[in-house]
């Protein structure tokens, strides 16, 4: 019996799927595996960690697995992507292959078809391959730079909203629902903590306070969530101007991938509405694709399966 391996490392998280030829038998989680952002020993942490919890689950030996594929954000760079690959290597002596998790979101989403991925985790990004096979990405240029509508950025555009909102409205900001949500995720008490955790060296996690954003029904956490679906959008309708532009096109597939997706309802909305008025081609997937589902895909076709 072969066995195979689909990781899809992020940010945040990690998930390995271990498969058969056919079916999938067990998952699990661990914490992030982004080697750019959190570095090589949390990385090895996490992929060590639910490679073997996967195959325990799966009642198997790490000697069985046949084939792996790994899908890692921040792994765009051969060097980057050769160090995945050796951490992997350490634990698991059969072949293992590393691509970005965009090439594995896009199998998840679309098998060998056209379409365009969104991807909105920790960073964001947006790819997309044609009906001859030609390929375009926009965006993922990092959390320092760019990475619009991600966790990372929703979490420091709240905090600047929250403390432009202090600047006019004094101390009874801090009281906001939001703003209460944003301290308890980072253990501060006041606004002017608040800003100083946001500008501490090393920065902080502003994705961490994503889940604070969308639990609150203020009308700055909607108006956030609103924005990171516009700029999701933005970069949606970037790739299908530029890699769809020829005629006769009637429609372009687009699929969502994602924690900010899955978990943010009205980034969801406000990014199908956004999308579907810059460009009425879209036909966007209601569901969030997995990409961990692409990776186990493509350890099989890997080993000659489709």
């Amino acid at each position: 019996m072969a066995y195979y391996l689909g990781i899809d490392g992020g940010g945040t998280k990690t998930t390995c799927a271990l498969g058969d030829d056919r079916q999938l038998l067990a998952t699990a989680r661990s914490g992030p595996s982004n080697i750019v952002r959190v570095g090589e020993a949390q990385t090895r942490e996490s992929l060590h960690q639910a490679v073997r919890q996967a195959c325990a689950a799966g009642g198997i030996s790490l000697g069985q697995v046949t084939r792996t594929c790994v899908g890692a954000s921040g792994a765009a760079r051969p060097e980057q992507a050769e160090a995945v690959r050796s951490i992997v290597a350490e634990i698991l002596s059969s072949p293992i292959e590393v691509v970005g998790d965009m090439e594995t979101s896009l199998e998840a989403a679309f098998g060998d078809g056209p379409g365009v991925i969104v991807i909105a985790g920790t960073g964001s990004i947006a790819y997309g391959r044609d009906a001859s096979g030609r390929t375009l990405r926009v965006g993922g240029w990092g959390f320092q730079i760019g990475d619009e509508g991600s966790a990372h950025w929703i979490g420091r555009t709240a905090v600047n909203a929250i403390l432009r909102a202090s600047d006019r409205e004094g101390d009874g900001v801090a009281s906001s629902p939001l703003t209460r949500g944003m301290f308890k995720a980072w253990g501060v008490d006041s606004v002017s903590d608040l800003a100083h955790a946001a500008n501490s060296i090393p920065p902080a996690d502003f994705a961490a306070l994503f889940p604070a954003v969308v639990a609150s029904e203020d009308e700055v956490a909607r108006d956030v969530l609103r924005r990171a679906g516009g700029e999701l959008a933005e970069l949606a309708a970037a790739v299908m101007r530029r890699l769809f532009a020829r005629e006769g096109e009637a429609s372009v597939p687009v699929a969502m991938i994602g924690g900010v997706f899955r978990y943010g309802a009205a980034v969801r909305e406000a990014f199908y509405n956004e999308l579907r008025r810059m460009e009425e081609r879209a036909q966007v997937c209601s569901e969030v694709v997995d990409p961990v589902d692409g990776a186990l895909r493509m350890a099989r076709k890997g080993a000659g399966l489709r």
